[in-house]
């Protein structure tokens, strides 16, 4: 199996069609069809499916399409890695950052690094979660930082806890529940979900259940905090939400947080990285100024 397989491979994924893919690959139609089905007798079954309307992938091409997306991103990664060496040529590292972390630790470790290393690109990418960990799994992200998933993780991710993010209720100015104290005030509440089932913004971790009430009824769902502070200013419901993000941008959208007396969850960020593959010099260079920057944090609130 060579490198030109793998990428015919993902050609054909992307296109869905022989000729496409050809035209994509500068190569002649019979020679694509001859190295796929060189590739398929390699691996002993079929990899693409032909069909009247073109060509999708197997189950079994799907399977070596993901790995082989991997395998493609890691040398292309290598190469610039070696070119960044020996040429001073410009690198790029990519971080997948979640709300909560965009506002804490990106802005001085950021700011940090691009002084220190000025030829190195940094690319701070939106990061759902859990789906970062699927995008870090992939080679699409460096590294990542946001919330441990529920279910744990496996051995291929790289974990280090960093800080926490305390967590507020945020309604709509004039709401009826503004000025609420306690969480028994909150039974009647509308919710947004904000995010995955158990993730940082389900109202499941206040606990409500535990106080003897109903469970949160929500009414929403939201895939993010910024799509959250669209829609939450119109509507009679509540929603969890970071403090931080709150602090800098829930007044200005008509938010409030609820002066609520009772313990509030927080979400402890935290930098995942692979484990199956090097991190390059730059890489390391940066997931070193988070971890710094964490234990500031850690120090400037031990100081208050």
């Amino acid at each position: 199996m060579r490198l030109q397989h793998l990428h015919l491979l993902l050609t054909l994924a992307q296109t869905g069609s022989l000729r496409a893919s050809a035209q994509t690959l500068n190569v002649t139609q019979p020679a694509l069809t001859k190295a796929l089905k060189q590739l398929e007798e390699e691996f002993g079954t079929a990899l693409v499916v032909r069909t009247p309307k073109g060509v999708h992938l197997a189950p079994a091409g799907e399977l070596l399409a993901a790995r082989a997306a991997t395998v493609v991103r890691e040398i292309e990664r290598a190469r610039e890695e070696v070119t960044w060496h020996t040429q001073h040529a410009q690198a790029t590292v990519t971080v997948g950052v979640s709300p909560a972390a965009a506002l804490m630790l990106a802005p001085r470790v950021v700011a940090r690094f691009q002084s220190r290393w000025p030829q190195v690109r940094v690319r701070l990418v939106d990061a759902l979660y859990p789906k970062a960990l699927l995008q870090l799994r992939s080679g699409e992200l460096d590294l990542a930082l946001g919330p441990l998933p529920a279910t744990g993780l496996g051995p291929d991710l790289a974990v280090l806890p960093l800080t926490d993010s305390p967590e507020v209720i945020a309604a709509r100015a004039g709401h009826p529940l503004a000025k609420s104290r306690r969480l028994v005030d909150l039974e009647s509440a509308s919710w947004v979900l904000t995010g995955p089932l158990h993730g940082p913004g389900d109202p499941v971790h206040l606990g409500l259940e535990a106080l003897g009430l109903s469970p949160p009824r929500v009414m929403l769902e939201c895939e993010s905090f910024s799509t959250l502070l669209a829609v939450l200013p119109g509507m009679d419901a509540v929603a969890l939400m970071p403090k931080r993000f709150f602090d800098s941008h829930g007044p200005r959208n008509g938010l409030v947080a609820l002066p609520i007396a009772d313990a509030l969850p927080q979400t402890t960020i935290h930098l995942f990285c692979r484990t199956d593959a090097p991190l390059t010099l730059p890489t390391q260079r940066l997931k070193d100024g988070f971890e710094q920057e964490a234990k500031a944090l850690r120090r400037e609130r031990n100081n208050t």
